[in-house]
């Protein structure tokens, strides 16, 4: 089965994203209720199990209920987020300009149900000196997990960001490469890869022998790995000085699963599991809804930016504008740049990766 999202070429093994094609305005009326957020580290009574089965009929007969879903952005911002025990490993790699190291940490999630605990490997990227060094945590896009290898997929922006004095933490993810594995990972939309990006940056600064700058931390994100990035903003506000979603999926899921689920045949059996359990966007737009980062934009505190390629045909370029529009309308500090490239981002790559690292330096401490 090749997951929730389209398998790309190896051009595109960062591509992917979790579940058409929207117009360029934010969708009228996507805003959950209100009485179905609840504020990070809160409580909730979840109104369903992730593992509960149900029809698409049955879904959509529940439209009314106000509680919080555990499987929702709203149900990943009412739990705990614990990162920490970052253990730095064996060396990969030695430059002039930094040393690369295969780590691993443990990544918490606390709900209403329980906790769970998830070892999570990774590529850490520490420049030469003493520092302490600013950080950028780094969430990669699609690669199905059954090929993956650690560190696969920004290897080109971990290099790039490392050679300019930024600690680089490169995310696997649960269930990719030595991670433990999630079972339910499919069916809980993935939510669980913004818990463990949250839980990097807490693991990150809480590590002793990692010299990092803890007032300057930053989240980037490519292709899913941006949408992965918007849903941790949304989650654990304040938690990091800014954020960047490169080439980045849409911000409303039913986008992705019209571009990515519906149209790949070798995808039908996950349509029809999902299906059963939470229904499609056409019988239930609220789940679909509230696995989207977009109708709580408004609980992003921290800069945004968003840098995409004109000629995207994998997240098309309407996707970024919308995602725009719909920040500035929540009132977040957002910038969206263009560039004359495709989804991999070749001939722009160097271009675009010195204005990101330039937003990144232009950013207060976070103690300022």
């Amino acid at each position: 089965m090749r997951g929730l999202f389209l398998t790309l070429s190896a051009l595109a093994v960062s591509v992917g994203g979790l579940v058409g094609c929207s117009s360029d305005e934010p969708d009228a009326g996507v805003r959950a209720d209100a009485s179905s957020f609840t504020a990070p580290n809160s409580s909730a009574t979840p109104s369903e199990s992730p593992e509960s089965a149900g029809t698409g009929q049955e879904a959509a007969e529940n439209e009314s209920e106000p509680k919080v879903r555990p499987v929702s952005v709203p149900g990943l911002a009412a739990q705990r987020h614990q990162g920490d025990r970052l253990r730095v490993g064996a060396v990969r790699a030695q430059t002039p300009d930094y040393t690369s190291y295969d780590v691993q940490f443990r990544s918490r999630d606390t709900t209403p149900k329980g906790q769970e605990s998830y070892t999570i490997t990774g590529v850490l990227n520490v420049p030469r000196g003493p520092g302490p060094f600013p950080a950028v945590v780094l969430a990669h896009g699609y690669i199905d997990p059954a090929v993956y290898v650690r560190g696969q997929g920004m290897e080109r922006e971990r290099d790039y960001v490392a050679t300019r004095d930024y600690i680089a933490l490169h995310v696997d993810y649960r269930n990719h490469a030595g991670s433990d594995d999630d079972p339910l990972f499919q069916v809980r939309m993935r939510l669980g890869y913004s818990a463990d990006v949250i839980n990097a940056v807490k693991a990150l600064r809480d590590a002793q022998d990692v010299p990092v700058d803890d007032d300057r931390v930053f989240m980037f994100g490519r292709s899913m790995g941006g949408g992965v990035v918007l849903k941790a903003l949304v989650a654990e506000p304040g938690l990091v000085q800014a954020a960047v979603a490169y080439s980045s999926v849409s911000s409303m899921e039913s986008d992705n699963y019209d571009q990515f689920i519906r149209p790949d045949p070798e995808d039908s059996g996950l349509r029809d599991r999902l299906a059963r359990r939470h229904g499609t966007p056409e019988q239930h737009p609220r789940f679909w809804r509230e696995n989207s980062s977009r109708p709580y934009f408004d609980q992003i505190t921290e800069p945004v930016l968003l840098v995409h390629g004109r000629l995207d045909t994998t997240c098309p370029p309407r996707w970024a504008t919308a995602t725009q529009r719909a920040l500035r309308q929540a009132g977040v500090n957002s910038t969206l740049d263009w560039y004359n490239d495709e989804h991999a981002f070749v001939p722009a790559f160097y271009p675009s990766m010195a204005r990101i690292v330039g937003y990144f330096d232009r950013q207060p401490d976070r103690a300022n």
